[in-house]
């Protein structure tokens, strides 16, 4: 880029940059944001397909989660990574409806791509689908059902949705009753209403076993076991301590060098190290503890010496580990074996040893407070239950989101249905040109049942057609069964979402769509130059995901 001053040129970007200007800019952005939709469609709804994805160690993930598969591709194109960041805060502020935000984010630019050709300024159209979407959520409220912590059925439908279509679809019923159980567990009221936080919920994930063997366990279960043969296998009313320092040798800061003439010296020098390892269990016995969890290592020597006191103790416990035990039994994790006081010290009911498909684990149960649940999930193969994993993980957050808010919607379609067809009769009430946007945005929404029926082989103009015919008649929870393709009642077929589902799609996608229709000029720096190495802009052929 080079200006003409006097004759002489003057260059004010790198060499090698790389800068697409106006429509060309615009036209590039949208077509990767596209791509990364189109990527994720084909997995939406219970009838979606999933995705292979192998990394660069050649590890194997088996998935349609679309957050998941949008976090393992490698994807390079700046617009595009827009896209998985939707996907992603979609994922971290409700759990589920991952693969809807960033299909819905796509479709949203492409209705946008043919306003911008029929000469709208992208300006009119970010103020339209603001305006939209916040018209959205006004009709939203209007289509909402009320739900309760009391009203367990109606929390099972909400897991079971999540966990439909996501490979663990046998054994919804097993999953959702686990999900339901455990959340409703750690559910704590406060003066705003019900806060759930899933991270009060710990799986262990254990191959071997059926699905069915899976169980949930009222405390800590931890994956680690006694360190010394002769420790007991249980501990009633447990003392506990947690540790973050070893029980170890202490090794010196600075490099010295011992120079040993006589055996004798020797022996001294081991007999003092001794003693230092048997002041350090001394200080141990001496707090009461009845159970020791350490996060680093406890010497063979430090071991023989619990074992002879009677205590059960576990090193190289993870440290998210520990601090799970210590909000469950109460007790503080300890820096210095030096400072033990009783108030550090926790109380478990029980702590036992015990056998699950030939693992030994620890159970920490009878805790004081019920704030630390834990799921073992069991499964045939390491992918089935990492995939049972990530359908706990969405289930137990929609769940969650759904007692916070206390608000849920219907599936299967049903409520883009009922937004576009509102949100048609908002557009005829508008002037100008921002009318079309908002019909854009309307017609947007159809891309997920759409999709839905497109997944499941059906005919989807067909079935747009008869759902809207149905919603015109005031039926607003009718929606697409994609097992029969009737166009049924989704209450009455349980198909149940929390609210936020729907709200946070839309706004994650609608804002990311906004910025990127706003940009109308790229500018990325050379691979080898001091703005980093983007590289140059992709266009359509060599695109790569």
């Amino acid at each position: 880029m080079a200006g003409q001053m006097a004759g002489q040129p003057i260059f004010i970007m790198a060499e090698g940059s790389q800068r697409t200007r106006g429509r060309d800019a615009q036209s590039n952005n949208i077509l990767a944001a596209k791509a990364v939709a189109s990527a994720v469609r084909t997995t939406l709804g219970p009838k979606g397909m999933d995705k292979m994805l192998v990394d660069s160690m050649g590890d194997v993930v088996i998935t349609n989660d679309g957050a998941t598969i949008l976090k393992e591709m490698d994807i390079e194109h700046p617009a595009a990574k827009m896209i998985v960041e939707v996907s992603k805060t979609q994922d971290d502020e409700v759990g589920d409806g991952t693969t809807t935000a960033a299909v819905l984010a796509g479709e949203l630019l492409a209705m946008a791509e043919e306003l911008i050709t029929k000469g709208v300024h992208p300006t009119l159209i970010a103020a339209g689908y603001r305006n939209a979407a916040k018209k959205s959520a006004e009709i939203l409220d209007t289509i909402t059902i009320k739900v309760s912590t009391d009203d367990t059925e109606a929390l099972k439908k909400i897991a079971a949705t999540a966990i439909t279509g996501k490979g663990a679809e046998a054994y919804k019923e097993s999953l959702s009753e686990l999900a339901v159980n455990a959340v409703t567990a750690i559910a704590e009221k406060t003066d705003s209403g019900i806060t759930v936080d899933v991270d009060d919920i710990k799986i262990e994930k254990q191959t071997g076993g059926s699905i069915q063997d899976s169980k949930l366990v009222n405390g800590v279960v931890i994956d680690r076991e006694k360190v010394h043969p002769n420790m007991p296998e249980s501990v009633e009313n447990a003392k506990v301590l947690i540790l973050s320092t070893p029980i170890e040798h202490k090794k010196t800061e600075t490099n010295a060098e011992i120079k040993i003439t006589s055996p004798d010296q020797m022996q001294m020098f081991l007999d003092q190290e001794e003693k230092m390892l048997k002041e350090a269990v001394d200080k141990v016995i001496k707090s009461g503890a009845t159970a020791v969890f350490c996060q680093k290592g406890i010497d063979d020597l430090a071991q023989h010496y619990l074992s002879k006191a009677g205590i059960l103790a576990l090193r190289r416990v993870k440290k998210s580990d520990l601090e799970k035990l210590s909000r469950a039994t109460g007790a503080n994790i300890i820096q210095n074996l030096d400072e033990i006081m009783d108030s550090d010290l926790g109380n478990a009911g029980l702590v036992e040893e015990t056998d699950i498909g030939g693992t030994m684990m620890m159970f920490v149960t009878k805790c004081r407070t019920q704030k630390a649940i834990t799921i073992i999930l069991r499964g045939g193969t390491d992918q089935v239950v990492a995939g049972l994993e990530r359908a706990l993980h969405d289930a137990l957050r929609v769940v969650g989101v759904a007692l916070e808010d206390e608000k849920i919607v219907v599936g299967g379609g049903s409520p883009e249905i009922e937004l576009a067809l509102r949100l048609r009769e908002y557009a005829a009430t508008l002037k100008g040109r921002e009318q079309l946007a908002v019909g854009k945005f309307a017609e947007a929404l159809e891309i997920i049942p759409q999709t839905l029926a497109e997944n499941a082989g059906l005919d989807p103009i067909d079935k747009l057609v008869e759902l809207r015919s149905q919603h015109e008649q005031g039926n607003k929870n009718v929606g697409l069964n994609v097992y029969t393709g009737e166009v049924i009642d989704m209450w009455e077929n349980n198909v149940v979402e929390p609210l936020r589902i729907k709200t946070q799609a839309i706004n994650a996608a609608t804002e990311a769509a906004v910025m990127i229709l706003r940009i109308d000029d790229v500018v990325a720096a050379s691979p080898g130059g001091p703005g980093g190495a983007m590289g140059d802009m992709p266009d359509q052929a060599d695109m790569d995901f």
